[in-house]
């Protein structure tokens, strides 16, 4: 397809295996130091108390330079598919740039501020790195769809699109059950008040 970048394609795989062994690490010390339930526990929750904090924190800013580093090399992607024929605006894909870019800012605001140390600032980093997200999906998502059918198959356009529409479902909930809980502590029982911030 292109030989402008050659070497680059294990970028994103180095992204999502990075990623995938943080949450891994980061869950199996947290289980084993018997900080959280080993039953789905919030993935915040997973990276609040140390040691796994420490580890958490560190692999989720890599995660974020990793993702940075992707998102510019797709952008350039673009920038060199776009030169013959022109399919969408230089604008739009530097826009779509600062979006995805601003979720990693998001990702780096999660990893520095504990979920119980600073919750209003995790929260609003989680909040600025899933939202971010989404609207980065969806964005890269139409523009495949401008780039067809000379650099992307329809397939991969639907497929494309179907995550994007499964994140943005998934987006509402999170936010609309995230607004109407307040935790100031990740250790309850049953029955006890919960105090609000």
């Amino acid at each position: 397809m292109l030989c402008c970048m050659p070497g680059v394609a294990f970028v994103p795989a180095l992204l999502v295996s990075w990623s995938s062994a943080t949450f891994i690490i980061s869950y199996a010390m947290a289980v084993l130091a018997g900080h959280v339930e080993p039953l789905v526990p919030y993935i915040s929750d997973t990276g609040t108390k140390p040691p796994e904090s420490g580890v958490f924190g560190f692999m989720i800013n890599i995660s974020a330079l990793l993702a940075a580093i992707t998102m510019y090399i797709r952008y350039l992607l673009i920038e060199k598919q776009n030169e013959s024929p022109q399919f969408i605006r230089t604008s739009c894909n530097m826009f779509t740039l600062c979006v995805g870019l601003m979720g990693c800012t998001g990702m780096g605001i999660v990893a520095t501020f504990q979920e119980l140390a600073v919750p209003s600032v995790h929260d609003i980093g989680a909040l600025v790195a899933l939202g971010s997200g989404v609207v980065y999906i969806t964005l890269q998502s139409i523009i495949s769809y401008k780039s067809c059918p000379r650099w992307n198959t329809y397939f991969v356009c639907h497929i494309r699109m179907a995550i994007s529409v499964i994140s943005c479902i998934a987006f509402i909930p999170m936010i609309v059950f995230a607004s109407k809980i307040s935790m100031t502590k990740i250790d309850w029982t049953p029955g006890e008040e919960v105090k609000s911030y």
